[in-house]
């Protein structure tokens, strides 16, 4: 029985022969789940757009890599796009250079705040924090790694992980509130 190759298929063929074409459909293909997760790591568009292009860039360099019999291509793409992400996480962090390390307690977020709010608007509330505090947030409570895996991929320890989801969730609830009283106004 023969293996029929699916469109994405044929798509890495080309992009591994460096077929223009086939980069350009699997790009179309990909761009909007790519650049959703962009989104929530970046303060803007602009920023989006050029870790989405910065991460397919390195997907199509390192194409020849992907394995089809051992992971779906999605989540081998997902994981190069993430990656250009924290890469951009921690050259605005340099940039910025402001990292204050201490604990701090975690603050729950209120339920019925969040209810009210929609996907847009808590996406909004997100990429207003800085953008290590961003990343951690993002990596922790969206993507589903632990402390210690995100210290490994940013190159912190455990406790400024700690630290930055602590300070996302403050200032996430600080923000909430103060959208909720816009809303009883």
């Amino acid at each position: 029985m023969a293996h029929q190759l699916t469109q994405t298929d044929e798509q890495i063929q080309g992009c591994i022969q460096g077929n223009r074409k086939a980069q350009e459909q699997l790009y179309k293909n990909y761009y909007k789940s790519m650049m959703a997760i962009c989104l929530r790591y970046t303060k803007n568009e602009t920023d989006a757009v050029e870790v989405l292009n910065n991460g397919f860039l390195k997907a199509f360099k390192n194409i020849h890599r992907y394995q089809n019999e051992k992971s779906v291509f999605y989540t081998w793409l997902r994981t190069v796009i993430v990656n250009s992400c924290i890469d951009f996480v921690k050259l605005k962090q340099r940039e910025k250079d402001e990292l204050e390390l201490h604990e701090a307690a975690d603050v729950a977020l209120p339920p019925e705040v969040i209810a009210q709010m929609n996907a847009d608007e808590l996406l909004a509330l997100v990429r207003q924090l800085p953008p290590a505090t961003q990343a951690v947030f993002n990596l922790y409570a969206i993507e589903g790694f632990n402390h210690r895996e995100i210290s490994g991929m940013m190159n912190i320890s455990q406790g400024t992980s700690k630290w930055h989801l602590s300070e996302a969730r403050k200032k996430l609830q600080q923000m909430m509130q103060q959208q909720a009283m816009k809303i009883h106004e």
